[in-house]
């Protein structure tokens, strides 16, 4: 368990992975973060195999920072979302990055397979935009200013 120092200082922005590949939903969650005013980094990857590369930080991806948390859609083009999820939480050092599954699944297998490939939470997807405001305002005071995640240089150096 990391020391309260080694904890994402709050006054950091947070980095955000948005696994998404539908257009008006990824504006939609950028509208949302801008509308709310969180001045988190939001970086995009449109299908599960530019999600693992980015969280891999391959190629043109290498500088990237290691999200402090995953929001993942499961209907992806090349790999979908329970493919990321389960690559995401079977690898050592990937395995500690929280990942929310955001998806309009009312499906009870859906949301089973994901607590099955450890997701730390499967949320549905609101369609209204005042309704998916406050999911993510949600989100943002849970994940981001309630829990304690681990701070990229702590895992980073003590994951061996």
């Amino acid at each position: 368990m990391p020391e309260a120092s080694s904890l994402r200082p709050s006054a950091r922005p947070a980095e955000i992975l948005l696994v998404e590949d539908n257009p008006a939903d990824i504006r939609l969650t950028q509208e949302v973060f801008a509308e709310i005013g969180l001045l988190h980094r939001v970086h995009v990857a449109r299908d599960g195999e530019e999600a693992l590369a980015m969280l891999r930080r391959q190629g043109q991806h290498a500088a990237l920072p290691e999200p402090d948390l995953v929001l993942l859609d499961l209907n992806l083009p090349r790999k979908d979302g329970r493919e990321v999820l389960a690559e995401v939480k079977g690898d050592p050092c990937l395995s500690h990055i929280p990942i929310l599954v955001l998806s309009t699944s009312r499906a009870e297998r859906d949301v089973l397979s994901c607590y099955r490939l450890h997701a730390n939470c499967y949320l549905q997807k609101p369609v209204d935009f005042e309704a998916f405001a406050n999911l993510i305002r949600g989100l943002e005071d849970f994940w981001l200013k309630r829990a304690s995640l681990p701070s990229r240089y702590a895992v980073t150096h003590h994951a061996g």
